[in-house]
């Protein structure tokens, strides 16, 4: 089966779609049951698809974890309030006070905050790698390194990882890899094909896709999926049935959303990466990219974010950028139907392994508009940029 007809199938069995086209929606809290027999049953598979209490999920919340668990290619996925809490929750099932953890330096900014704030505090430590390390992460292993956390591209710079060559190290030394998968989406990337014990999203991303809903979801092997299921329970993790429903209608519509927004991005990017105030494009389908060897290799394709850096530049010019855009907005997040710009003067307070040497980094969402006025309008945008350079 394509990967564009699974979007349409997934999760929608007879037992979630009763008659109708989509799933049903389905709010609990309490579950009520006939007799004892029945009690105990549910009580026996709760863990399984049966309903048993609202915090377990319903049969909505079911439908979408059987669908992202297929398109992942993972025994089962977990649900989460937002896709930071899917990336501390994922960790949290899995260290324990004295471990240790490697975490590629390129990490989402609350990934580094989690890891230096809360994991610190629970005496848990951190060390921030090269993403480009590839194999020559083993020599950062140590004994009580319990797991290895990629991901690929990374936030903002947009360097791809030799996702293979980091897992093959792992598995030699019993380490479990995760990786923050928002970018690949299940179907530009599937981590679990290349070894990867736990693969994460946030799902208000490019699943829900309309900048309407919060949540992440967590797809581990068979291996850790029990573990990581009951773990993120105790935690308290969940999401609303409301939630689920919508990002199970983003899901339909994923695949020929994220054809146009790669279509849009790789104009736009060409064009920038001809423009006489940038140094390179961060792309990871250029050869300017970081990483772009492996992206070649491992992924079926891009979407709408990419990075630019500057060949000079200063608050000053950064901000008169932003504010000069019409189509673009201000905001943080990516992956629904508009464009977003979120600008950086430097990147050395987010990089403590590999600094950064570079100019001024604007990150661009390229969303569902008509890419020639998105391009007229960075047009004037740039030319703001340059009178206060």
């Amino acid at each position: 089966m394509k990967k564009e007809t699974q979007l349409i199938s997934a999760g929608r069995s007879k037992k979630y779609t009763q008659g109708v086209v989509n799933p049903v929606l389905q709010r609990a809290s309490t579950v009520v049951f006939d007799n004892v027999a029945q009690f105990k049953e549910a009580a026996k598979n709760r863990g399984n698809g049966a309903l048993f209490y609202g915090r377990r999920g319903t049969t909505t919340h079911f439908a979408l974890q059987e669908a992202i668990a297929e398109l992942e290619g993972g025994a089962g996925c977990a649900l989460y309030p937002s896709g930071a809490a899917a990336i501390a929750n994922s960790l949290l099932s899995f260290v324990k006070s004295g471990d240790h953890i490697l975490m590629m330096d390129t990490a989402y900014e609350p990934t580094r905050d989690f890891c230096n704030k809360i994991l610190s505090g629970m005496g848990v430590t951190t060390t921030y790698y090269d993403p480009m390390i590839g194999g020559g992460i083993e020599a950062l292993i140590q004994d009580n390194t319990r797991v290895i956390f990629m991901e690929s591209p990374g936030s903002i710079t947009m360097e791809v990882q030799d996702v293979p060559a980091i897992v093959n190290v792992a598995k030699e030394h019993g380490i479990i890899t995760m990786l923050d998968n928002t970018y690949g989406n299940g179907l530009n990337f599937r981590p679990l094909d290349f070894g990867v014990d736990i693969s994460i999203q946030a799902a208000t991303k490019y699943i829900v896709g309309h900048s309407d809903v919060m949540m992440g979801v967590s797809v581990a092997t068979e291996k850790y999926w029990p573990t990581l299921r009951e773990n993120s329970y105790l935690l308290g993790q969940c999401c609303s049935a409301d939630d689920a429903y919508m990002a199970l209608r983003g899901l339909r519509t994923m695949a020929v959303r994220l054809a146009q927004h790669e279509q849009s991005a790789l104009k736009i990017a060409s064009w920038l990466s001809e423009h006489h105030l940038v140094d390179h494009v961060r792309h990871p389908a250029f050869a300017s990219c970081p990483g772009h060897e492996f992206f070649k290799r491992d992924f079926n394709g891009s979407n709408g974010l990419f990075s630019i850096v500057m060949k000079q530049g200063n608050q000053a010019a950064l901000d008169g950028l932003v504010e000069a855009l019409h189509h673009f907005k201000m905001g943080f997040s990516w992956g629904g139907f508009e464009s977003l710009i979120t600008t950086s003067l430097t990147m050395k307070p987010l990089r403590s392994a590999t600094g950064w040497q570079h100019g001024p980094v604007v990150r661009l969402h390229i969303g569902l508009e008509d890419v020639d006025d998105l391009i007229d309008d960075l047009t004037q945008g740039l030319e703001v940029y340059a009178s206060h350079l």
